[in-house]
């Protein structure tokens, strides 16, 4: 039964390649990779784990109740890059470490380059709610943008929330766990900048302020708010200046709230209460 299940999962895990072709080189080390990690599994009894353990009452007993990896966050971020190219180059410099699971070029190529069950390495440190290891949750897109002056063609963002429809709907991801680089690490990354994210809340992916907004209560608490909607609120100005880049869009480099944007604030805590 346990040979049965594995090799299922084995299947699922792994991802075949090419023989041959331009990124050849690296298609054999993401398979040797994978081979390697799959060793990990190919033991069910999981023995060198539990014989680790400081006690003499210790026992491997098997349950019949589990299963792989499930990404429960989508995390988008612009490349920061000048094309498709440069990006899977850096993604391919071992050195650097770096990587995502899907690259979406200006064009609207969608290129997978790891696994959805595998742990890619896009997210860094930060912190969304409780959670600070967003790279062990989540799936990582990076988009073909230098996160200056690039415009973000219409075409790539149809083809963004093509993958994002996969998604949602393979791993029953919430639509409040769509998020940028900028709101699991504001003051260390500020990507995608001059995002559509209303577009993105429109069909479903993360969430939009109303266009008709409220007065917020007495009392209202931007901290609260903040932690509501997941930020880290351990530096209330970073987390100030994470939201704006998100929903306002200006006056990021200000920590400071306008009438306008507590309104914001609002609308948007409400949506996550």
């Amino acid at each position: 039964m346990y040979r049965k299940v594995f090799n299922y999962v084995f299947l699922a895990v792994l991802v075949s390649s090419c023989a041959g072709g331009k990124y050849a080189a690296t298609e054999k080390i993401y398979e040797k990779k994978a081979k390697q990690f799959s060793t990990v599994y190919k033991n069910p009894a999981a023995k060198n784990q539990v014989e680790k353990i400081n006690s003499e009452q210790k026992e491997w007993i098997a349950s019949t109740n589990f299963g792989i990896r499930k990404p429960n966050y989508v995390m988008i971020h612009h490349t920061a890059q000048n094309s498709l190219d440069q990006t899977v180059k850096t993604f391919h410099n071992e050195k650097v470490g770096v990587s995502s699971h899907y690259v979406i070029a200006r064009d609207g190529k969608i290129v997978q380059m790891v696994n959805d069950y595998f742990r890619a390495h896009h997210a860094g440190g930060g912190r969304w709610g409780n959670d600070t290891d967003l790279n062990s949750s989540s799936i990582g897109i990076e988009l073909d943008n230098n996160g200056v002056t690039d415009p973000w063609p219409d075409v790539q963002i149809q083809a963004l929330i093509q993958l994002l429809n996969y998604l949602k709907t393979s791993y029953n991801i919430p639509q409040a766990n769509f998020i940028g680089h900028m709101d699991y690490a504001p003051g260390r990354k500020i990507d995608p900048s001059r995002f559509p994210w209303q577009t993105l809340a429109q069909n479903g992916f993360g969430f939009w302020y109303e266009e008709t907004l409220e007065e917020p209560p007495v009392g209202f608490d931007p901290r609260l708010a903040l932690r509501i909607i997941g930020f880290d609120v351990k530096n209330l100005d970073v987390a100030i200046k994470g939201f704006k880049y998100h929903y306002i869009q200006q006056d990021t480099d200000v920590a400071t709230l306008s009438e306008y944007e507590l309104k914001v604030m609002y609308s948007i805590m409400k949506k996550f209460l």
